[in-house]
């Protein structure tokens, strides 16, 4: 049972949010309120609301998995992380800044728009909304597996509703200001979690240094216990989100100006490694510990072999954390997995109004609002439906996500970065890239492939969508 002081602090936390909803719906007066909150935000903001999105609740459970599995060198991942936002800080954004004093944009594809045309920007906003819907439903998903972990006594669909109907209503109400500011409290709330309780706690209940060292293989504390292999992998999968992302897109255009934006990815790379990265993977490392102590045998997880590695994190939070503790650990990891629900939310909104319905219908833009919150409320209402009815969403949107990137990266550094710019090659380019990482992920996850090197398919997507671009660029008219 869920103990009335753990519940009533979950709770209030949830109203919070919902309160930030309401407060800037009041002062949302257009669209570029809503989906760039008005192109004047501090680079504070900005920064920890990136470093919010982009960690989020994917990576915030899945670095505790990593921990658990490998140790310390799990912390590599989120590096390139830290590399991937310095690098668009000192490559993208200038580039973007250049666009934005000829053109008021609000969404990635836009970019498409004024450097290739119409119908590349269409293709790129169909194909980054349904990366975006899908990822929106993965986050409500994983964020209601992490409740009924911690709270027995909610059951998955309970929690499906709770999450999803939250991160929903702020965000139609609210738009980029509510998330961005929402994403600011939520980010320090899980960093004052995890450094005053959760670690603290955590190395008391597994005994300390001596406990750790007398109980782990001496591996899990080297940091460079790593393959290349998945250092690759890690940096292909990571790295050209900071050129794709939507969510990262509107936050640039949301910032007062070129060095406000450029300080705010500084800011979210220094948070992504090394601080999140060793706070993630410490306290999975203190879960296994405690696994292989027999701390939990009383709740079924007799040995490590007993315990999915995403799991070891949020039950050993249910196991050492006294009562009221326990339900402001858990509101802190519920605001990392809602700071990303709510970006992906608003990056599909955008998508959907301004570079699918705003190219195919036309919209005055003073009705823009409204249909903004009724398009991120539909949306949302879909991305719901989908975590309730699908045990395998995280499978099939992760692969959507793949589509995304593969379909993406090379387009957009052909639009800023190369001298010829085809329309047609980057529309071969996208749909070859995204559907060659697509059928290799699925032919891999049958067992009918094994890649070389244990190699991502996303490196395989990239280089088809590279080669296509260049062929269909060079071809003989």
């Amino acid at each position: 049972m869920i103990h009335p002081i753990d519940l009533t602090i979950f709770i209030a936390y949830l109203l919070a949010m919902l309160g930030v909803g309401f407060y800037f719906m009041r002062r949302n007066k257009n669209v570029d309120d809503y989906y760039v909150g008005g192109r004047g935000m501090s680079s504070g903001h900005i920064g920890l609301s990136v470093v919010a999105t982009d960690v989020g609740g994917g990576f915030s459970i899945g670095l505790g998995g990593l921990g658990f599995a490998i140790g310390l060198a799990g912390s590599w991942m989120l590096f390139t992380g830290l590399v991937g936002a310095w690098l668009s800080a000192i490559i993208l954004i200038p580039r973007v800044f250049k666009l934005i004093s000829k053109h008021k944009l609000f969404t990635f594809p836009e970019i498409f728009l004024h450097l290739f045309n119409k119908r590349v920007a269409l293709i790129a906003g169909i194909i980054s909304a349904i990366g975006y819907i899908g990822f929106t439903s993965a986050q409500i998903l994983a964020g209601a597996k992490l409740a009924t972990a911690t709270f027995p006594s909610l059951d998955l669909q309970q929690a499906v509703l709770i999450m999803g109907i939250t991160a929903v209503v702020y965000t139609v109400f609210g738009g980029l200001k509510a998330v961005i500011y929402t994403d600011t409290v939520q980010w320090l709330l899980l960093m004052v979690g995890l450094v005053f309780i959760g670690i603290p706690l955590g190395y008391k209940a597994v005994g300390g240094w001596e406990g750790i060292t007398s109980t782990l293989d001496p591996s899990f504390l080297d940091i460079w216990n790593v393959e290349w292999q998945q250092l690759l992998n890690w940096a292909i999968t990571i790295i050209p989100i900071w050129f794709i992302g939507m969510t990262l897109y509107q936050r640039i255009y949301a910032s007062k100006d070129e060095k406000t934006a450029k300080r705010a990815w500084f800011i979210a790379g220094l948070f992504e490694w090394p601080v999140m990265a060793f706070m993630g993977v410490l306290l999975g490392l203190f879960a296994r510990v405690a696994v292989q102590q027999g701390l939990f045998e009383g709740l079924g997880y007799g040995s490590v072999a007993d315990m999915d590695s995403e799991m070891g994190l949020p039950v050993m939070l249910r196991t050492v954390l006294p009562v009221g503790l326990m339900g402001l650990m858990m509101s802190a990891y519920f605001s990392a997995i809602m700071s990303t629900a709510d970006s992906c939310l608003m990056a599909a909104s955008g998508n959907v109004v301004t570079d699918i319905l705003s190219n195919v219908l036309p919209v005055k833009e003073e009705k823009l609002l409204k249909y903004s919150q009724v398009a991120t409320f539909i949306i949302g209402a879909v991305a719901l439906l989908l975590a309730t009815v699908m045990t395998n969403v995280l499978d099939l949107m992760l692969l959507s996500y793949s589509f995304m990137v593969s379909g993406l990266f090379i387009p957009l550094i052909a639009a800023l970065f190369f001298k010829k710019k085809d329309s047609k090659a980057a529309i071969a380019a996208m749909i070859s890239g995204g559907t060659t990482t697509l059928v290799l992920e699925l032919l891999k996850k049958e067992e009918i492939i094994q890649m070389p090197w244990n190699i991502d398919p996303n490196i395989f997507g990239i280089l088809m969508s590279l080669i296509v671009y260049l062929l269909v660029s060079n071809r003989k008219n």
